[in-house]
Order: structure tokens, then C-alpha cells, then sequence
């Protein structure tokens, strides 16, 4: 017997349409019911790719006795919060203020039927277990407090959400060039010396860091800052948490060494992986990063893409087991090499052994990243992959997200620097994108591929369509791009902004946006940078917006810019403002796709016949050739 989800689009509801949970959406029917039957909530957010919630999954949500707790005591919603990025945001916040640590899915939160929070936690056992109370033992623990003293609950729930309410004064500080060697600094004190990347395990690519330290090394031309960003890079290229058979980046690795991760592939990773690495290749110069790069774009838009538009994600788990599609055993690799000619021997150059370094089979992890230069690489990729061709690929949720395809689609623009081949496939799918999502100035946040949207889009939607329709001016210097960045950022404004802060979204909980960076870049701090560029193309008005931004966040990006990088690149930028190269199309045509040393560098089309360099106070130099204008502002 299906229960209600089996009526929802989502991939992630439907993986538990056939559980015995009598399960609801949110929604009115289950907001209602919780109150009508005075039943406490038990609210699971998760996602499709997520490994622990198919755990819970497995192990509480496919019980019937523990279906049978929930039924009788509780009404259970479950929610993807791919789908309801706002609902999330709101619980997440609850479970820090409750436990003081950090909080991750699946999120496990007990609500009394008008919403206030009682308990909280992440993935719960269905016995005891890691010093953690077993789910069922919990369930009657709470049925028993409920119906002890109701209002105790309330009252605590109440307590958390009084605690969630903003403060009502602003901490601002003045934000000065001391920013650049604080930001420098704080990258230098995370960075791990020996493997790369930031702080300890669970590791995670943190691109955004990687760009700021790219953008400071631009302006300060500090070595370290280039030895953090190639270190970090050729340590997560070896393989394991990046795909060295059939390119892309899993979601994050679970050691310090970047060898074993968990499987899923996030769309939102390999948009920022490739962009950083196109970005790293200009800049420093490394063939590799480019070579990289495209291997994940060409992965991307083979296995998760359809008529333009990317899926969201690919599952950690298949044929009943995490990472079984990705690792090797040792007698199949050594067969497979053997059919194509390679020596056994190589087997340890790709980290496959007879002891394995997973579970007792192997995870491909190169020895050097020089091998792959080497003539037998690509053969030793198809044997590898042959292997893989007899296996059941993992789940691919189909659902497309409107912020998570512009940062695909940015990165396409990108690549089309130096690969001209992917302009044409950014653009086309930049208009598919447009055409599914966008009506008007109204932004649809997701749907499935074949379906038509219905989800209200969320500011991140609007701050990164905003961010590739600039991308794409950027490329084509076609100025109804910028129009259109232009429509939709004035309906952001009148849609999420408040007076310097922004909210995530306009339906149940309109929390205000994080500042920091998470799983990927603040959608506040895309769309300052959105506003910095829009007031040197457009309007100096947008400047205002982009000033109130920072001056909020202003104390936080002064005293712990690692937190929040992308904000704090954009505070950067505002104190050292643009360099806005101007002249006609065809002149700018010829410099679009240089790397210019200044990291703030905008093109803007207009009718002289030489190149005319200004900040937003004043111009400053004149050209009138690309040889002239390169001397003056050097490029790498």
C-alpha cells in the first residue's frame, strides 16, 4: 500500500511512498490534522542522495512496529529540502540553538501541532547506539512527556523560537583594506600543510575559499596563497573524492586525505569544482586544471543532463550497498587491465590492491598525478570503466533546480573561454532554463525534468540567475543580458530584501539568509557581488543595496572572513572597487577572454573607438590598442 507521498513530484518523497509511515507532506492537510487529533509532529527532512537517510530509512521508516509508534502518536511529514531550501534553513536553525553543534540530514525534528520545536536531532538509530538513545525508545519516551505535560513542551519550543528572533541591533564595523591580510591570514591558519584543503575530517572541496585565495593572490601576489590553492587541488585530483574513471567530485570525503568519500554527486559541486579549476588554469598557468575541468563538464552533461538542463544529484548507494558502482575489486581490475594490455603492476599505480583501501576493495587513487600523462592512463580508464558498464548505475534524482543549473550553466560560459565549443551548449542551455523556470520576473525554484514547476522560487534562485545572465553578458557582450539580470534583481529587492538583510524565501518561514558559506556560496553574497556589477554596468543605485549587504554583515566579515568568504570577497571588492574596461563590442570582443591581473575587471559596451579604464569614482587610463591596454593593466 502507497501512502500520500506516493502523489508528490519529489524523487526523495516518493523513495517513501511505499513505507508504513502514514506519511504527509507539509502542508495544510498535515498542519491541520496535527492540530484537529492534538498529535505532536515528527518533521524528517532529507534528500535522495543522502546515505544516512536511506539508512534511517531502512532501518526505522520500513518497520512496521516502529510505523505503527508513529501512526498511532504522531503525524509524520517528511520534506525534501532540495525542494524546501526555506523549511530547512528554519530547522536547521532550530537544531543548532537546541544542541549547540551543527546540524545535517536526515534532520529528525518533534514539533507540537502549532509548530514549536521540543526535540531535535539528526540521524537516530532504531536501537541504542554511538551513545545515542534508539528511535523506538525515544518515540514512547516522547509520547509519554506529551501526554505527561503538553504545555512544558510548548513552552521550551517557545523558548527556541524566541531565541531564533534576529537581533534588533546592527553590529556594524568599518570595512577597510585590513580585511585582505586578515581574510589571508585566516586561509593560511585552516589550511592543512600536509594534504591540502581546510581544517580536518569530513573534508569538503570549499571552492569558494579556493576563489578568494585566488582573488588575494591577485591582489598581493602571495606565493602561499598559490602553493594553498595547487596543493588543495592536485590532492583532491589524485581520486577519491574526485571520479578518476568518469570525472566529477563527490559530495565530500569523510578522511583528512581526501581518499573515501561518500559517493553522491551533487550537481552544485561540480558547477564550483569546474569553475574554480578553469579559474586556477588561467591564473596559474596548469594545463591539468583545464583538462580537469572539462572532464567534469562532459561528465556532467552526459550522465546528468537532459535537453540542457542538469539533475540535481546521483546517489552514493547501488545494488544495495554505498560506493558499490565506484570501487574495484582487485581480480576484476586485474582481469580488465589484462584484456586491454596493461601490466598488473599498474594496478598499484591506480591504488587497487588485494587489501583495498575500502571495505576490502579499492578506490582508484593515483600515485602522482603525472601518470596522467602517460600513454596507458586513458587505456587504463576504459578497462576501469568496462567494469563499471555491467553494474547498475546509481539513482539520479531528476529534479531540476533552478540556482543549481545557473551555476552549471556559469561554469559552461566559463569553459568557453579557452573551449569555444561550450558557448553554443551554455547558451542553449541557459535558454532552457529560462524557458522551463522563468516566466516573466517570476523564478520557479524546482521541478522534475518532465513535469511543469510549481515550487516559488527562493532568493538563491534569483541571486544565481541574476549571477548567469551576467556570466553570459560577459561572454557575448549581448546587453539584454544584463536587462535581464537587471528585471530580476529589482524583483529580488522588492521580494527578499530587508533594509540590508535578505530572506530566504516568501512562504511560512522568512528567515533571513546566511551570510556564510555552506554546501555552496550565500545567496547574500552572490547577490552583493550581483549588485556591485549591475552598479558599475548599469545603475550606481544598486550600489546602495550592495553597501547596506556588507554594512550588516560588516562585523562578522571583519572579524571571521573564513566563515564567510564570499561575502568577504565582495566587501574586498567594494573597498577596492572595479576596473570597468569601456569601448565597442567589437573592440572588447578582442581582450573578453584574457585573464587580467586585476580580479575586479568588468567589460562594458559602449560607442568609442578606444579602450577607456575606470573605477566607479574616476578613469584612469586610456588605450587605443589591446597591445597599449595590455601593458597598462597586465594580464597573466
Amino acid at each position: 500500500m502507497a501512502n500520500r507521498l506516493i502523489n508528490e513530484e519529489s524523487p526523495y518523497l516518493m523513495q517513501h511512498a511505499h513505507n508504513p509511515v502514514d506519511w504527509f507532506p507539509w502542508g495544510p492537510e498535515a498542519l491541520n490534522r496535527a492540530q484537529k487529533e492534538n498529535k505532536p509532529i515528527f518533521l524528517s527532512i532529507g534528500y535522495s542522495s543522502c546515505h544516512w537517510c536511506h539508512v534511517m530509512e531502512k532501518e526505522s521508516f520500513e518497520d512496521k512496529e516502529t510505523a505503527k509508534i508513529l501512526n498511532e502518536h504522531f503525524i509524520s511529514i517528511k520534506v525534501d529540502k532540495e525542494e524546501r531550501p526555506d523549511i530547512d534553513k528554519h530547522f536547521q536553525e532550530v537544531f543548532v540553538k537546541m544542541n549547540r553543534k551543527p546540524g545535517g540530514w536526515p534532520l529528525s525534528i518533534f514539533l507540537t501541532p502549532d509548530l514549536k520545536p521540543f526535540y531535535s536531532a539528526t540521524y537516530i538509530p532504531p536501537e541504542p547506539r554511538y551513545g545515542i538513545i534508539g528511535f523506538k525508545d525515544l518515540l514512547n519516551t516522547i509520547i509519554g512527556s506529551y501526554q505527561k505535560d503538553p504545555a512544558l513542551l510548548a513552552r521550551k519550543g517557545q523558548d527556541v523560537l524566541e531565541a531564533l528572533k534576529p537581533k534588533s541591533k546592527i553590529e556594524a564595523t568599518k570595512l577597510t583594506p585590513a580585511l585582505i591580510d586578515t581574510a589571508a591570514k585566516q586561509i593560511k591558519t585552516i589550511y592543512d600543510k600536509e594534504w591540502g584543503g581546510f581544517g580536518d575530517a569530513p573534508k569538503f572541496p570549499s571552492s569558494y575559499v579556493l576563489n578568494l585565495a585566488m582573488n588575494l593572490y591577485k591582489l598581493n601576489r602571495d606565493e602561499e596563497l598559490k602553493e594553498i590553492v595547487t596543493k588543495t587541488l592536485d590532492s583532491m585530483l589524485l581520486g577519491g573524492i574526485y571520479d578518476i574513471v568518469e570525472g566529477g567530485f563527490c559530495r565530500y570525503s569523510t578522511d583528512r586525505i581526501w581518499l573515501v568519500p561518500h559517493f553522491e554527486k551533487m550537481t552544485y559541486d561540480n558547477a564550483l569544482m569546474s569553475y574554480t579549476l578553469l579559474r586556477a588554469h588561467r591564473i596559474f598557468k596548469i594545463e591539468r586544471y583545464r583538462e580537469i575541468a572539462v572532464e567534469i563538464l562532459q561528465f556532467m552533461l552526459k550522465k546528468m543532463s537532459k535537453e540542457g538542463l542538469f539533475f540535481s544529484a546521483s546517489d552514493a548507494d547501488s545494488e544495495g550497498g554505498e560506493g558499490a558502482y565506484f570501487v574495484y575489486g582487485y581480480n576484476e581490475a586485474k582481469e580488465a587491465f589484462k584484456k586491454y594490455g596493461l601490466s598488473e603492476e599498474l594496478l598499484y599505480d591506480f591504488g587497487i590492491t588485494q587489501r583495498g583501501n575500502f571495505e576490502g576493495k579499492s578506490i582508484v587513487r593515483l600515485s602522482s598525478l603525472d601518470l596522467r600523462d602517460k600513454e596507458f592512463f586513458k587505456t587504463a580508464k576504459e578497462a576501469l570503466l568496462e567494469i563499471r558498464k555491467k553494474r547498475e548505475y546509481p539513482f539520479v534524482d531528476k529534479k531540476v533546480i533552478t540556482s543549481w543549473n545557473a551555476m552549471m550553466i556559469a561554469s559552461l560560459f566559463e569553459a568557453a573561454k579557452t573551449e569555444p565549443q561550450f558557448l553554443e551548449i551554455a547558451k542553449k542551455s541557459l535558454a532552457a532554463l529560462e524557458s522551463k523556470m522563468v516566466e516573466g520576473v517570476n523564478v520557479f525554484h524546482s521541478a522534475l525534468i518532465t513535469n511543469r514547476p510549481k515550487v516559488e522560487g527562493f532568493l538563491e534562485d534569483y541571486a544565481w540567475l541574476v549571477y548567469v545572465y551576467i556570466q553570459s553578458y560577459n561572454l557575448t557582450l549581448d546587453e539584454m543580458e544584463l536587462i535581464k539580470a537587471l528585471n530580476l534583481v529589482n524583483e529580488a529587492i522588492k521580494r527578499f530584501y530587508r533594509n540590508g538583510f535578505w530572506i530566504v524565501g516568501n512562504k511560512e518561514f522568512k528567515n533571513f539568509a546566511e551570510n556564510y558559506d555552506t554546501s555552496y556560496p550565500s545567496s547574500v553574497a552572490v547577490m552583493a557581488h550581483n549588485l556591485l556589477t549591475l552598479r558599475s554596468l548599469a545603475e550606481p543605485v544598486y550600489e546602495k543595496f550592495a553597501f547596506k549587504t556588507l554594512e550588516v554583515n560588516s562585523y562578522d566579515i571583519m572579524r571571521q572572513p573564513i566563515s564567510s568568504p564570499t561575502l568577504a570577497d565582495a566587501a574586498i571588492r567594494y573597498i577596492k572597487d572595479d576596473n570597468i574596461i569601456k569601448s565597442n563590442k567589437k573592440a572588447l570582443e578582442e581582450i573578453k577572454n584574457l585573464e587580467f591581473a586585476y580580479p575586479y575587471t568588468l567589460f562594458k559596451t559602449t560607442p568609442g573607438g578606444t579602450y577607456e579604464v575606470c573605477t566607479n569614482r574616476a578613469c584612469f587610463a586610456n588605450a587605443k590598442s589591446k597591445e597599449e591596454l595590455i601593458e597598462s593593466l597586465k594580464i597573466f
